[in-house]
């Protein structure tokens, strides 16, 4: 039995990984805004804007599982909120860092988060993760976390990051935004809707975290998206027919995209095909490689 800390353990992938890893019999706590419980978890205090942190989770946990960073989608990008964003994610692993350099402890595994962003928006043929880094936002946040994460390997300690893609759940997230309109017979397809898509179904998502905290082989930088891409026309007309609606307003051009969401739109419209034979070769198995195997467990 190993014992979890995670966090950003309220979120969309977080809640469900501390389920998924609760139900196999592993100690599960949460780094979180407040002490006390959420659910079923005990959570202990952080602050990473304030550099506040309770340490007693040194002195059982094995694994640090770290999700936390403000949402991509959550607000239009503001300079202020670009800002957010990549300042919530280098607060926090910076925190975590002095946190176990200057404290006993008894981590052997630290598994982060990243994003395929850092390839870019316009990826040429396949992206593993040897592609090189783009110039963009997006990719200029993702490289500047991972510098981060990778300083905890300095201490000793095993570090692995996974790039995810777009994360399929039935929390939320891009089905739930997707979905919504369609059922209200308003889904639409973004630009010319050719752009490929490399999404994940959260349990294989969640499942990937487990490996690569059991798995001391695995080490560095994995992509942690599903074997099969899709375009984005695909992916809609595939979430229609499963909720039996047609597609029926035209798609939306890129310029009223870039009206509506600003630079945020350029995920929208974003071509990323990405290779996932480095995790699979490190023995990962999918239980939902296909789109369809993944709708059709999300959208019943």
């Amino acid at each position: 039995m190993n014992s979890y800390l995670i966090t950003g353990g309220t979120g969309l992938v977080g809640y469900r990984l501390a389920k998924i890893l609760s139900e196999q019999t592993n100690e599960v706590c949460l780094l979180t805004r407040k002490a006390g419980f959420i659910g079923e978890f005990y959570t202990y205090k952080w602050n990473p804007k304030t550099k506040e942190i309770d340490t007693k989770f040194l002195e059982t946990t094995d694994t640090i599982i770290h999700l936390t960073g403000a949402g991509i989608a959550d607000k239009r990008w503001s300079v202020e909120y670009k800002k957010e964003i990549l300042e919530s994610r280098i607060r926090s692993t910076k925190l975590l860092y002095e946190t176990l350099k200057n404290n006993k402890h008894s981590i052997k595994t630290f598994i982060a988060t990243s994003a395929i962003g850092i390839y870019g928006n316009n990826i040429k043929g396949v992206a593993d993760e040897n592609y090189p880094a783009a110039d963009s936002f997006l990719a200029n946040v993702c490289k500047e976390w991972e510098e981060e994460v990778q300083k905890i390997a300095t201490l000793g300690i095993r570090v692995v990051i996974l790039r995810t893609g777009v994360v399929l759940s039935p929390r939320g997230g891009f089905i739930k935004e997707v979905s919504n309109p369609i059922r209200k017979y308003a889904g639409v397809i973004f630009g010319d809707g050719n752009q490929m898509m490399s999404w994940i179904h959260v349990d294989d998502l969640c499942a990937m975290f487990l490996k690569a905290a059991i798995d001391e082989t695995m080490q560095g930088v994995y992509n942690a998206i599903a074997p099969n891409p899709v375009s984005n026309k695909t992916m809609i007309k595939k979430m229609a027919a499963q909720l039996k609606k047609p597609i029926l307003l035209p798609n939306i051009p890129a310029f009223m995209l870039k009206i509506i969401f600003g630079e945020m739109s350029e995920m929208f419209l974003a071509t990323q095909n990405v290779s996932s034979k480095k995790i699979e070769q490190a023995g990962f198995q999918f239980n939902f490689p296909t789109i369809d195997s993944a709708l059709d467990d999300l959208m019943l």
